[in-house]
């Protein structure tokens, strides 16, 4: 009798055991380049802890990261979600790492920002111009074009992501290649121009290098509006955003559900999440452009530069520059690098 109830207790305790384990699994969703430093991804996983007692946890890959992880675990799949820039988003649908899942709110994102089928969708996006340590620039002025850059002025001073290995800087070529007057077919406007930046010994990181911008070892960089003003009003450093005078672009951020992903209803909350008022208005405050621009409010749009300068950024046509991403690799790498 002893050792049935020994053995009952014992079961018992196991079956309690396992409970909290069951109820962290239904309580948790992967996000594959969901990282806490960038666009404030931080707070909104705190936040979907806190409303939807989903825990998120912080995930640093990148996008290309990203999808060759999703691929490599396409048997096995590890992550529920993902957050890519634009220029992956058809890549990663195309690889059979998405399922289509359209969230609450899909019916308000333009059709130019999502996937028809569901397959991914924008959240927000950014403007990408130069974002400039003005103290850096030992009294030259600010520059406030494409032109500017080839001045003898700024030699040395003016910096790139490498096109070859980062999607912000096959944007950056895109971005030149059509305010100059290219097109998605043609390079020649921007491959040219960078042949001429070549020549006034730009600074070519692979990765991202907001904090060599905000130390002013970087005067000026190749970047997004958001980064610049996290920089002017989190970091208060001397720095400010601008568009160049020829024009610009502006850049999605997509999400999407990872097919057969191993906690799928999660996954699902969490993307109708970010769509939500709150997420769209933290997306806002951390300066970035929410998909549903009446989500940002007055006090952040406050610290943007005026929509007259923005007027001059257009926004990109993710399908083009994804079918033009392997000739900027090829173009830049034999031609410029």
């Amino acid at each position: 009798m002893m050792k049935r109830l020994v053995i009952a207790a014992t079961l018992g305790i196991a079956a309690l055991g396992s409970l909290p384990q069951d109820a962290a699994a239904q309580a948790r969703a992967i996000c594959y380049n969901c990282p806490p430093e960038w666009a404030d991804w931080g707070s909104q996983l705190k936040t979907i802890q806190s409303k939807l007692g989903i825990q998120v946890p912080p995930d640093n890959k990148n996008s290309g990261q990203a999808i060759a992880a999703l691929i490599a675990e396409k048997n096995n799949p590890v992550a529920d979600v993902t957050y890519l820039g634009g220029i992956a988003a058809d890549p990663a649908k195309d690889a059979g790492v998405l399922t289509p899942y359209k969230p609450q709110g899909w019916d308000k994102i333009p059709a130019s920002l999502k996937d028809a089928d569901g397959y991914w969708f924008t959240i927000h996006s950014g403007t990408l111009g130069l974002f400039v340590n003005k103290q850096a620039l030992r009294g030259k002025p600010v520059p406030q074009s494409w032109a500017d850059l080839l001045k003898p002025d700024y030699k040395g001073m003016v910096g790139y992501l490498d096109p070859t290995s980062a999607a912000v800087g096959q944007l950056g070529v895109m971005a030149v290649n059509l305010a100059l007057g290219g097109s998605y077919e043609n390079l020649d406007k921007a491959i040219d121009f960078y042949k001429k930046l070549a020549k006034n010994d730009p600074i070519v990181p692979k990765q991202t290098s907001y904090a060599r911008v905000i130390s002013g070892e970087i005067p000026i960089l190749l970047d997004y509006d958001f980064n610049a003003y996290r920089g002017q009003y989190t970091d208060k450093a001397p720095v400010q955003f601008v568009i160049p005078s020829e024009g610009s672009v502006v850049f999605p951020y997509v999400m999407g559900l990872v097919n057969k992903g191993p906690n799928a209803e999660n996954g699902k909350k969490v993307l109708d999440f970010v769509l939500s008022d709150d997420s769209q208005a933290m997306w806002g405050n951390a300066f970035l452009r929410p998909v549903f621009a009446d989500k940002l409010s007055a006090e952040a749009k406050a610290k943007f530069l005026p929509d007259a300068e923005y007027a001059r950024a257009k926004p990109i046509d993710l399908k083009k520059l994804a079918a033009a991403q392997k000739s900027i690799i090829d173009r830049y790498k034999n031609e410029v690098n």
